[in-house]
């Protein structure tokens, strides 16, 4: 047993496999080092009783005998033993460190995944704040607040030292103990309401925030950002008072706290003085119950004035059990023969994460290896959603994506992801630089990494940056236009000529250029027997792919060889015009 910190962190909610709860891994790998902190504890808390037992012989016999020797001796006993003391808790301290980062150690690698993963089934939620989660467990784990929890369970020794020194210093030693454990019962219930009311408004105002100055550009060139800043203003405000609430009771309770604990000590004394003259206790004693007291009450203050950071603890224990509660453990994937880019999509039907209505449904068609393949249709047809589908970022609610025979849930994601290169609508860069985030931060390729680029039509363009492939691009790519993110993306698709590559809108911000580059890589992949996949509107782009799929509402409206599907599209505007209806525009045309 290791106290009720422990009992919190290790059986909240047993998982049904010890091996799929990420939380009972750490606990179980630092098992061993709080079972050795709890070891020392119990030498600790003996070694405790070196005080009141020197001071019991000071006033007992020392002074009594008047024996310099004997003072000498005691003298240098007790110091020696306080050294053992120390380095007892140093060693324990030491120890619970270990622990912790073993814990963490055990933990922090799969948390990042389970985040990940979080983020993609619950996109508004801010699953990332749960990896700072784990330090406050840690911490507690680490802090002095465990280590009180491993001395509460030796209070009762300490009582009943006072006992034996005489049933009154037990009687008073037992009423502190329960009174200020009391007064800790009391702070949580009193403040518990409040306290996790502000943690949930805080982190709505903290969301709000952030949400707000991802828009900052729009903010300060439409003047927006006052009636913004007033709204984020009245979230804390919330935050604040109720803190402000929770604080002025958690005062209260401290300020009695305090006078209680120099009562008892007065209490003591007092006590010790009127057995004293009644002859039932000695100076000694007195002296000692009153050491003795102090140190039984010692952990239990330690408990209340660390009592916020157990709930802290047990507060992040929930939220990282809830968030693998949502995200499974996934079983580990038999690694399979490198895939071709054979693709067959069946009565597909997929939904944003979390809702239930699908936005794409009966999608079916198949592409042998090395097939260019162009998406077209009308904006909110269901492409860019069946491009999620097809690299796995979205959840499928029936039928299924094979990739050379195999299900897409069958296949190692780290695996797969190395042969797949997909660009989405909204190209999203990492801090780094450019040669990082072409090669997608796995072990930089320079030959990989130039061919890439150069495929992209972005080699010329890094050579101009201060650093070349070296520069620090930011947080998001943010020291980079539009169009250079487009085409740094793009090259990263590219790498390493994935068997299938995925591209929605790829031209979407690129010059005459930059279309003539991506026209030379789309080319270039075909060569090299990639699959290739590309969602557009603009239909020039669309002359070097083989086949055709067209979307509407959520449903394919047709499916075939490029110049076939183009003539089904095209046959009944011929005919209208035959009637002698108006030519179709240009932009009519590039939407169908």
């Amino acid at each position: 047993m290791i106290g009720k910190g422990y009992r919190m962190l290790r059986a909240r909610k047993k998982p049904e496999t010890e091996g799929q709860n990420l939380l009972w891994d750490g606990i179980r790998a630092a098992r061993p080092a709080f079972i050795s902190a709890i070891f020392f504890s119990f030498f600790i808390n003996i070694l405790a009783f070196v005080g009141p037992l020197y001071m019991l012989q000071i006033y007992d016999r020392v002074i009594t005998s008047r024996n310099e020797l004997t003072l000498v001796f005691i003298t240098l006993i007790a110091a020696f033993l306080l050294i053992v003391f120390a380095a007892l808790e140093k060693i324990r301290s030491a120890v619970l460190v270990r622990a912790g980062l073993l814990f963490d150690s055990k933990t922090r690698s799969r948390l990042f995944e389970v985040v990940l993963h979080g983020t993609l089934k619950q996109p508004g939620v801010a699953h990332s704040s749960t990896l700072r989660e784990i330090d406050v467990i840690r911490e507690f784990l680490t802090g002095s607040g465990l280590i009180s929890f491993c001395d509460v369970p030796w209070v009762p020794i300490f009582v009943i030292g006072c006992f034996i020194l005489h049933p009154w210093f037990g009687w008073v030693a037992t009423a502190g103990a329960v009174l200020i454990f009391g007064f800790a019962v009391a702070n949580e219930v009193l403040t518990r309401k409040q306290l996790k009311s502000a943690a949930v408004s805080s982190s709505q105002a903290g969301a709000y925030a952030a949400a707000t100055f991802r828009n900052v550009e729009v903010l300060l060139a439409m003047g927006m950002w006052r009636p913004l800043r007033d709204k984020w203003l009245v979230r804390q405000n919330a935050v604040l008072e109720l803190q402000a609430v929770a604080s002025d009771r958690a005062g209260m309770l401290v300020s009695a706290t305090k006078f209680l604990r120099a009562f008892l000590q007065i209490a003591i004394l007092g006590t010790g003085a009127y057995l004293a003259i009644t002859q039932e206790a000695t100076a000694g004693a007195m002296i000692a119950a009153s050491i003795i007291m102090g140190r039984a009450l010692a952990p239990v203050e330690v408990v209340v004035s660390q009592w916020k950071t157990f709930l802290a603890a047990r507060s992040a224990y929930d939220r990282i059990s809830a968030l693998l509660e949502l995200v499974p453990a996934k079983p580990k994937r038999m690694k399979l023969p490198d895939p071709t880019g054979e693709l067959s999509v069946e009565n597909l039907a997929v939904a944003p994460p979390g809702a239930k209505r699908p936005v794409i449904h009966g999608v079916s068609f198949a592409l042998p290896a090395g097939t260019a393949l162009g998406i077209i249709g009308p904006s909110a047809a269901g492409k860019s959603t069946l491009a999620r589908a097809l690299v796995g970022v979205w959840p499928i609610l029936m039928g299924a994506v094979r990739i050379d025979g195999g299900e897409l849930t069958n296949w190692d994601s780290e695996q797969l992801g190395r042969h797949i290169g997909y660009l989405p609508q909204d190209v999203e860069l990492f801090s780094g630089t450019i040669a990082e985030n072409i090669c997608r931060f796995q072990k930089v390729d320079e030959a990989k990494i130039i061919a890439a680029a150069q495929m992209a039509g972005v080699h010329t363009m890094i050579q101009t940056m201060p650093d070349g492939y070296n520069t620090q691009i930011g947080d998001g790519g943010q020291s980079l236009s539009g169009g250079q993110r487009q085409r740094v993306g793009l090259a990263r698709a590219l790498y390493g000529m994935p068997v299938l590559v995925i591209l929605d809108e790829p031209n979407a911000s690129l010059d005459a250029d930059g279309e003539a580059a991506l026209m030379g890589a789309l080319q270039q992949l075909k060569a090299s027997g990639s699959t290739v996949i590309l969602i557009t509107h603009k239909t020039n782009i669309l002359s070097i792919m083989d086949k055709l799929l067209v979307m509407a509402n959520g449903q394919v409206q047709g499916f075939g060889d490029r110049d076939e599907v183009f003539a089904r599209l095209l046959a009944p505007r011929v005919a209208s015009v035959s009637q002698g209806a108006a030519t179709p525009s240009a932009d009519q045309a590039r939407t169908g």
